[in-house]
């Protein structure tokens, strides 16, 4: 059993392989390309991980959540325009997607009206920037409803093959 850090404000990769109990040693076995010298840099910030290794924790640790804190949090493009997505139970995913598309819906004819001219005049700036807001509210519901999905496809809560091949029907053609 590995001793657990009394080490303050952990980064999320550390929180997970502590949660998963595990040593750098036993976490680089399970990772299998990522030394434990590389781990601890990792974990204390003193490098920053490749997106490779964050793809290969986020697999091997059943973490999917580590990718969007990456991308969020330490990539240069992603900090700009990622948001970082904080895991929610399913019930209050829904509720905050249809709150915000009900939102939208009231501001329906609004939008319309400030786009109908293909200019944003200084009389819209403030409806147009609530509506802009409440979109991005729904984007990052989406956002959240997929890394939910993700954790309960790693943790075998979905099935995955019926989940995969439900999605694969779906898909248009051309798409892979």
């Amino acid at each position: 059993m590995p001793k657990v850090s009394n080490k303050e404000n952990k980064n999320p990769y550390f929180k997970r392989r502590e949660e998963l109990k595990l040593t750098r040693d036993q976490a680089s076995d399970l990772l299998e390309s990522i030394p434990p010298e590389r781990i601890e840099k990792i974990e204390n910030e003193r490098v920053s991980p490749h997106p490779d290794e964050i793809m290969i924790m986020a697999d091997k640790y059943k973490s999917p959540e580590l990718c969007n804190y990456y991308c969020s949090n330490q990539c240069p493009i992603g900090k700009r325009y990622v948001p970082e997505i904080k895991m929610q139970d399913l019930s209050q995913i829904v509720l905050n997607t249809v709150d915000s598309l009900n939102t939208v819906q009231d501001q329906q004819r609004r939008f319309i009206n400030i786009a109908a001219d293909g200019v944003i005049d200084d009389a819209e700036i403030d409806d147009f920037v609530d509506i802009q807001n409440e979109l991005e509210k729904i984007s990052i519901a989406v956002e959240t409803l997929q890394l939910w999905s993700e954790q309960m496809l790693a943790n075998g809560s979905i099935n995955v093959d019926k989940y995969n091949a439900r999605k694969n029907l779906k898909k248009k053609p051309g798409q892979e």
